[in-house]
Formats: C-alpha cells, structure tokens, sequence
C-alpha cells in the first residue's frame, strides 16, 4: 500500500518529434493535487483505489476501513499490508481496523515496495498533458486505473518481484472434541 499525489502541475515524459523540430509540450503552474491511495497485491496484480483531498491520520483510517471491509478481512481473512514509514502510516493515534495488520518497510527503501512501481504506469495517461482542473485530471487517472485492472498480468509482471511471497492455500481442518 502506497499513496501518490497528482496535481495540475503536468508531467513531462520524452516525446518524438520530427527531425531538426523540437516537441512543444504546454505548461502551467496551478497547484491543486489529488491523492491516490493505492494497494495492489503483486502476485496477482489486483489494486483498489481511493482517490483522496489529503493525506493524514484521519484519511488513513477512513481508506482502511474502507479496504478492510471491501476485502472482507475478518476472523477467517487476515490482511498483511506492506507501508513505508509515513507518519499517518506509524503513528500511534492510527486505528487500525481488526483483522488488518501493517508491516513497515526499513526507512530509505522505496525499492522494497511493490506499490511504488503502480504509480509510473497509471502517469503514463496523464504524462504530457495539460488538465482544466483537478476534477479534469482525477478522470484521466480513473480512466487509467480501469484500463489496468482489465490488465493484471501487466501489473503482475512489473510489481511482483521475485523475492515476494507468493500466495499460500490452507487447507481447512477441522477439530472435534
């Protein structure tokens, strides 16, 4: 699980242009952003998304209790999530809902978060434009989000790294006394 903020202010990636001709990407400074909470589990390249006006404490609590009940995490569904060390993310006033357990990544180490790598693909639909407004762009984030979850394999393949669990089956037993 990982946020992301995206904003009025574009994002430029390297464009072609014809020779002896240089591209002509438009800019403007207007400073509204967007916060994208994502969780993406790697092996399977699923993801849920709340798109956000902040991030603190009481944000991050309102998303996970939103994830813990759209997972159905309960006494039978225990959920592991992987966070770095954000403040919201470790502070001792965060209520994290039953059955939903958090494991902090060391500080300084992006690359051990799966999450980090979702964000490059979802800019790729906003890389190079310019948006009206803040509601403007949140659709052409959404519009992107959609398009990759119709592509999990995609996901898959450039979040799931070689070294992460894969996905472990029980078997149901049964006791009697």
């Amino acid at each position: 699980m990982d946020e992301a903020r995206f904003g009025l202010i574009p994002t430029y990636r390297r464009r072609w242009a014809k020779i002896g001709q240089r591209p002509i990407a438009s800019s403007k400074r207007v400073y509204q952003w967007g916060y994208d909470f994502a969780f993406v589990h790697p092996s399977t390249g699923r993801c849920h998304h709340w798109f956000c006006t902040t991030v603190d404490i009481d944000m991050m609590e309102a998303v996970l209790d939103a994830f813990a009940a759209e997972t159905r995490a309960g006494p039978g569904r225990q959920i592991v999530l992987v966070l770095d060390g954000a403040g919201w993310h470790k502070s001792p006033r965060l209520k994290v809902p039953p059955n939903v357990h958090l494991v902090h990544l060391p500080a300084y180490s992006p690359e051990l978060q799966p999450a980090e790598k979702l964000f490059p693909l979802i800019n790729e639909a906003i890389a190079n434009r310019e948006f009206r407004d803040l509601p403007q762009l949140e659709a052409a984030w959404a519009r992107r989000v959609l398009a990759l979850d119709e592509q999990r394999d995609l996901v898959q393949r450039s979040l799931c790294f070689h070294w992460w669990p894969k996905d472990v089956q029980r078997e149901a037993t049964c006791v009697s006394s």
